[in-house]
Formats: structure tokens, sequence, C-alpha cells
């Protein structure tokens, strides 16, 4: 039972479960008749429990139409009604590792003498739940989910999914088939494209992209969206089949797609390991996951539990730490960057999402926010999904206070300049770049970045006070400071002075990639800086670099070239240099030894765990010529594939692309 910290009279019970119902029956239509929802996940089950536990303590006020009692929602009066000959049901959540090994151990007690209790975990996928019908081999009626009881009837456009077989492979069986279809990320990316070059309404995230998809009118619509389905379950007359696994293998041997991620347990450690993997490795798949399905694996034993009133009592889901939720917009602040670039940020009510609490989430640019139709007190959606900065994805409900959307400053809100925009992007710009303390205090924390000269210790906030006081205005001033200069700032200690001090001063021999790096010329970032580096060895050979010898360079276009030239000719940026030179900061020369051209014109992807980081791996294919992709493609040389791979190694199979494991890779090395 979910735990109150206040007690509630029956007068306030009475109110509060009605109030519930009413609500979860508004959202239960939002998302699942009008493709809409107005909460996250997360919020709606909060809600759910909430009412749960209140029926179960005062079972008097429980509602009819409760939705505690029923599965999803009725129709959207689109399509024909559909009766499911057997009812489909939902999942029950938890929330953590406790929850699920208390599940597990109530059910193990019912079975004294087993030990163990084998069970199947499969990847919950983000998408829409259908069950299919086949007879004599062939599909005959294809349905929503809906109610669990009754169901839309979506035939045609079932047809139009490449996943799903016309036929199966073997003649005379007849079956149900219950699946998720989902959109690929790629291709939810490429719908929004073109739903932005016919001026259309973006969807928000795929699964509500693939559930739009799937109930258009027109199934020539549906074809051209891209859907896939993962088939999880299957109703058989085939009594050979014992298992949930074998039943997942027969219908993969009739021709279904499944998930190839899915795995049997011996026991809940085996699945909680199997969560712990995936909640890290899910942001490598091509489709969005958020959480895991973890069902006994027996039928007998499956049978035997049964049901509540809208769940298997065998099965429970597993969810991952929330990437999206809704919160309220409290303000928009506008940052000025280091290339004088103005950024809006969403100043957030308070919200946990993904592991801890986000309270700002960027806006991108001001067309953005004109898209969005946003405005300060509206209820936003916001998405944190592999990302470090969380960014507001669509509004859910406009404040009644204000219509419209944020109208974007005139002038800079650090220095007063007039901002202009930039010609062929949309961002505006402070034209102010060598006397706004933004973009000086920007172009300082860039210098002393992790992908830069990597400066332990000197924070955001040291910089500040080292801008605010005039002690530096460029890169260069760090390396005249003295400690006394430290002692002068606020809450820095003489042992935390000298630390910095010396931090500062030990970056005076940087690699030459870092340094080219940290100078942020414009459209140069981390993979063209080694690049620049590996092509001219030594920065006054970079310096010396003339038009063609940068366009000579693989990736290197008009665009980057001019802006390197453009960096030389300026005076003041030629001032920091022969000053940084006066400091004694002098980048270090590359050796022929050091350049490696092995996977020269090789373009490789990597998939699945291998047996050291990542970044090891990558870090070894560009010292020796090579180049990282995150997409296969038929122009992927090799995919490099570790445990447990993703669909980059299906798809590379697919494309025909080279697949090689560690040993193969390191064969490669040495061959080469």
């Amino acid at each position: 039972m979910l735990q109150r910290n206040y007690a509630i009279n029956t007068t306030e019970a009475q109110k509060r479960i009605k109030d519930l119902t009413n609500e979860l029956i508004l959202h239960n239509k939002n998302y699942y008749e009008l493709d809409a929802p107005t909460i996250s996940d997360v919020e709606y089950d909060r809600l759910f429990k909430e009412l749960e536990a209140l029926e179960k303590e005062f079972p008097q006020f429980k509602e009819k139409n409760s939705p505690t009692q029923k599965v999803g929602s009725s129709g959207s009066k689109k399509f024909a009604d559909y009766t499911h000959k057997t009812r489909l049901y939902s999942l029950d959540n938890t929330y953590s590792y406790e929850e699920l090994e208390k599940w597990y151990e109530k059910i193990k007690a019912e079975f004294p003498t087993r030990k163990e209790l084998e069970v199947v975990c499969e990847l919950k996928i983000d998408g829409l739940a259908i069950a299919i019908t086949y007879e004599n081999s062939y599909l005959t009626v294809g349905a929503t989910r809906g109610d669990g009881v009754t169901g839309e009837n979506i035939t045609a456009n079932l047809r139009t999914v490449k996943t799903i077989p016309e036929h199966l492979r073997k003649e005379g069986v007849s079956l149900e088939a219950r699946g998720e279809i989902y959109m690929p990320k790629s291709a939810f990316e490429q719908l929004n494209k073109r739903q932005v070059q016919a001026g259309q309404k973006l969807f928000a995230n795929p699964r509500n992209a693939a559930a739009g998809s799937l109930r258009q009118q027109n199934p020539e619509i549906t074809a051209q969206r891209e859907l896939a389905m993962f088939t999880y379950a299957g109703i058989l007359n085939d009594k050979n089949v014992k298992t949930h696994e074998e039943t997942l293998l027969y219908l993969k041997d009739m021709g279904f797609n499944l998930n190839p991620n899915f795995k049997k347990c011996k026991n809940i450690q085996e699945a909680i390991d199997y969560c712990k993997y995936w909640d890290k490795e899910r942001y490598n798949l091509d489709y969005a996951t958020d959480g895991v399905v973890i069902k006994i694996n027996e039928l007998a034993i499956q049978n035997e539990l049964g049901f509540t009133s809208r769940a298997p009592r065998w099965a429970t889901a597993f969810k991952f730490p929330p990437e999206e939720m809704s919160t309220k917009l409290l303000d928009i602040e506008v940052n000025v960057g280091r290339t004088g670039a103005v950024t809006p940020v969403a100043v957030l009510e308070p919200v946990f999402i993904s592991g801890s609490t986000v309270q700002r989430a960027t806006l991108h640019n001001f067309d953005e926010i004109k898209r969005l139709n946003i405005n300060i007190g509206d209820r936003v959606l916001i998405k944190k999904a592999a990302e470090i900065i969380p960014k507001v994805i669509t509004v859910m409900e406009k404040s009644c206070e204000k219509s419209g959307s944020f109208e974007p400053p005139e002038t800079c809100p650090y220095c007063g300049t007039k901002l202009i925009p930039a010609e062929g992007e949309v961002n505006l710009y402070c034209p102010n770049s060598f006397g706004c303390p933004a973009q000086i205090k920007g172009r300082i924390e860039y210098w002393v970045s992790g992908d830069c000269l990597d400066i332990d210790g000197l924070g955001g906030s040291i910089i500040a006070q080292l801008v605010d006081r005039e002690l530096v205005k460029t890169p260069a001033d760090l390396y005249s400071l003295t400690i006394d200069d430290f002692l002068k700032l606020d809450l820095i200690a003489e042992k935390s002075a000298a630390n910095l001090y010396n931090a500062i001063q030990a970056s005076k021999k940087p690699e030459l990639s870092r340094f080219i790096n940290a100078l942020g010329i414009r459209h140069v970032g981390k993979e063209m800086s080694e690049t620049l580096a590996k092509k001219f060895k030594s920065f006054e050979n970079f310096k010396k670099a003339q038009l063609n010898d940068i366009l000579d360079i693989e990736g290197a276009g008009e665009k980057i070239a001019y802006s390197i030239l453009d960096f030389f000719e300026n005076s003041y940026n030629n001032e920091v240099l022969q000053k940084l030179e006066a400091n004694g900061v002098i980048p270090k020369e590359l050796s022929g030894d050091e350049v490696k051209d092995t996977f020269a014109g090789l373009t490789f992807v990597i998939t699945g765990t291998l047996s050291a980081p990542r970044s090891d791996f990558e870090k070894i294919i560009k010292d020796n010529g090579g180049k990282l992709s995150s997409s296969v493609s038929k122009k992927t040389s090799y995919v490099l594939v570790g445990e447990a791979p993703g669909s980059k190694f299906e798809k590379a199979q697919t494309l025909g692309v080279k697949i090689i494991n560690e040993n193969e890779f390191k064969n490669l090395l040495g061959e080469q």
C-alpha cells in the first residue's frame, strides 16, 4: 500500500477517490485515444498507486468505472470495434530492485519445493500494444489492445508494417500473436524533419508518432511512417510448448520479429543484473525502451498464478528512472556563450528525472520557442535521455495568465549591446566579442575544460570572480596570475590558491589537438582539431596553412577553412597568441611516429560491451587515422561488436557490413 504521512478521514477519502478516478479516466483518454498525454508515465503511475491504496483502505467508495479495474481505454471510434477472443492485460510496475525482489519472493513462496524459478527478461518497448490473429497461417485480424476486451480493428494499417508476416512459415497454423508497434528513433527524427518542412506540428516522442501513424484512416500514410513490431507473446495451440522462452522461439520460427535482447535468467538476481545493464545501454538502441518486463518462464506456473482484474500475477514491469516528466516553466533566462550566441534556458519547478533533480532545461533558440508556442507559466514536458542538459520537448498545458510565446530580448543582458541575427543561422548574437563579460567568461571556461587544456579546479565561479575583478580578460592572462591573486578571491584558502596556480602552470605544454580546440575557432570542434593536428603536426605549420591546404583535408569544407583563416587574420587573436607564447604556453609538436594511417579511409561503428571502456577503442581508431560513426550505413567499413550488442549489430547484418570482434580488431591493427 502507498504510504501516507498524514491521516485522512472518510469524507476526504471519498472525495479524493472520486477526484483521482475522474483524473485518471481523462489521462487514459488523452493517452490511448488522442495520443496526446498531458502527464508523464511516472506521474500517472503515482496517481494510480494512490488510488489503488485508497480503494484498498476504503473499498466502500470504489467507483464502478475505476481505472484500477480496467486496462487502457476504449477505442477512438475512428475504426470499427473488435472484441478480443482472449483478453489482453496490462502490467503492474516496480520502480526499485527491492520491489522486484519482493514480487519474486512472493511468487516463490507459493512454490516452496522450488529453490529458484526461471524468469525471462525482455526490454519494455515504448509503443502501442496490438494483437494479431492468424487462421490457417494467414493474417485475418489485427487490433489495438483498447480496454483489454475491445480494441480497434486496424488490420489494413498493420498489413503495411514490414515486420508483421502476412503468412506464417508453417502451413495450417492458427494462433494469436501479441506485440508492440514502435517507431525507430531514426525514423522518428526523419518524420519530424518532414513535419517541419511541411509546416506541420511535430510529434513529441516516438511512442506518440507510432500511435498516431497506426491510427491513420489512409493505410498509405501508415506505410510511409516506417513502423516496426517486436512480438513478445502468443496464444498457441501447440501443446509441446511449455515455457515462455519456447513460445518466443516458436513465434520466431513462424516468421515474427523478436527483440534480440531477451534473456532467460535462472533467478531474480540475474534479472536485476539484466536491468542494470540495460538501464545504461538502452541509449545505444534505435528504439525507445522505458523498462524491462520480467515473466515467470514456466507456462504451468503462469496458469496457476493467474491474473488480477487488470494484470498477470506472473509478470511485472521494472521501470527505468523516468526520461520524461512534466513540470511548470517558472522563467526563461537568456544566456550568452563564448561565441556570442544567445541561448534561452528554461527555469523549471524542480523535478526528479533520470536519477537527478532538474531545474533548468535548454530551449535551443528563439525559433524553437515560437515553434513550441511556449511562455512563462506553461506546463511543459522535459526529456533527459543520455543528455547532461535536459530539453523542453512540448507544451502540455498553456498558462491562463499568458498566451503566445516568449519574445526575445533586443539587447545583450550582460553588456547592453544590440543583438544581431547571423546570416544563415537561427541564433541571435551579441557582436561585442571582446567586451562582453559573458563571452569572456565563456571563452576561459572553454579553455580550461576537459576537452581543451583540462585545468583541474578552475570552475565557473572562480572564473567569474577573476573576470569581474578584471584579473583576466583572455585565457593568456591565466598564466600571469600569482598565488596572491587567487587569495584575493572569495572562499579561496592558501592551499587551494597554490593548487590552482600549479594546475595552470602544468598546462603550459598541451597536446596540439587540445590547444587547437581550446582556441575556440568557429566550426572547429574536438574531432576537427584532432584531424588538423595530425595534418600539420605543429602549431607553426597550422598558422601558416593556406586555403587549399585546409580544403585538402577530408571533412574540412569552405566554412571551416575560411573560419580558420579569419581567426589568424584577427589582430586581437594574434595578440592573445603572442601573450600565450610569452607566458610559455607552447603546444607539443607531433612526430611522424605519432601519426599513423593504419585505418585511413575506414569508418568504424562500436556496439555492445567491450573488455575496456569504449573511449579506449575510439582513441585507437582515431590515432590510426580511422573515423567513428554513431550509426551504421553502407559506407561503414567495420562494426566492432562486444557483448550484448544493440540494433547496430542487426543493421550491420542486414546491410552486409563487415562485423568484427575484439580479437579481429587487434588482428586488423597487426595485419595492416
